[in-house]
């Protein structure tokens, strides 16, 4: 795929990841080279009220799914992955033979779900390291403290689109790494993903909680544990110095902060435990490795959605 400058970017979920590209994007790229993808009632509500970023109201272009639209240069998805299939159906015309995507959702496999659907080589692996406070005032977070890690499965040597990619973030100012092994990197990211986002989600706790509670730091630490040696059966393997410079990360994340997964039981959201700990079980039982923290979280947090949804409101 031939990738000269990126001057273009669909952005298809302005919410808390979202928010971190739109305004720095927006700015760089002028008015209609960057777009927001929404639809319905979402697409009326934020052409009429905007989105508050960091204490500023912006109206970013609003584009809806069924407009038939030039293609973009690169496209971020920014979605659930209970709405990744919708999503991978509404950004189908801003999709053309150039056209790089980024795919910015937990897990190690939303890149292949999107290259089943318009090929591998419209690909690059992605994933974030930014802690988003959604408050009443809206999303809060520092850039100074965020950062995407994307690429090539291997980046020994940077591709042209990954040069291209680079470039736009140098111009946007949106800080970024790019891991020599992205595998490894998503692995790693979703090994922290399912011990901290997971244990704060069953207990209904902050982030902070990590710096006082031992007893959260087990369930951590055992979840996490069984990431690792679901990794190892595929050839992944992280090392002591990366587990301890995340013991470091988790105690520098905002302690009123919640996680995702937090988030959505809070307002009655479906959650994304198919993909978290589903997911680890699945491969697990593939590998033979054994994954009883998991199959707690999977249980406990449908439970906790089978809550929300009212099925538990017996008659006396």
């Amino acid at each position: 795929m031939n990738t000269q400058e990126i001057k273009t970017v669909s952005l298809i979920g302005l919410g808390s990841i979202g928010s971190f590209f739109a305004p720095g994007l927006a700015r760089t790229l002028g008015e209609g080279n960057f777009r927001v993808i929404a639809g319905g009632a979402r697409a009326e509500r934020l052409e009429r009220e905007g989105v508050r970023i960091n204490h500023e109201t912006w109206h970013f272009p609003i584009v809806r799914p069924e407009e038939t639209v030039a293609p973009a240069d690169l496209i971020l998805i920014s979605v659930k992955d209970t709405t990744l299939d919708e999503a991978i159906r509404d950004i189908r015309h801003h999709v053309g033979e150039h056209t790089i995507i980024l795919s910015l959702l937990n897990g190690i496999d939303s890149e292949e779900k999107i290259g089943a659907a318009f090929g591998m080589d419209h690909m690059l692996y992605a994933l974030m390291r930014v802690s988003v406070g959604v408050r009443p005032e809206g999303y809060i977070y520092d850039p100074r403290k965020g950062h995407i890690e994307f690429g090539e499965k291997n980046n020994t040597t940077y591709s042209p689109r990954v040069q291209a990619v680079a470039s736009l973030f140098d111009r946007a100012q949106i800080p970024y790494k790019i891991p020599e092994d992205m595998l490894h990197a998503l692995w790693f990211k979703y090994l922290c993903n399912i011990g901290e986002n997971l244990t704060c989600a069953l207990l209904g706790i902050p982030f902070g909680a990590f710096r006082v509670s031992d007893d959260a730091n087990f369930i951590r630490h055992a979840a996490m544990q069984e990431v690792a040696d679901v990794a190892a059966a595929y050839g992944i393997h992280f090392t002591e110095e990366e587990l301890a410079h995340q013991e470091v990360i988790v105690t520098h994340i905002p302690p009123r902060n919640k996680p995702s997964t937090l988030q959505d039981i809070e307002n009655r959201r479906p959650t994304e435990i198919a993909m978290f700990s589903g997911t680890l079980i699945r491969l697990g039982e593939k590998a033979g490795v054994p994954t009883p923290y998991n199959r707690m979280f999977y249980h406990g947090i449908r439970v906790l959605e089978q809550k929300n949804s009212g099925e538990f409101l017996f008659e006396q």
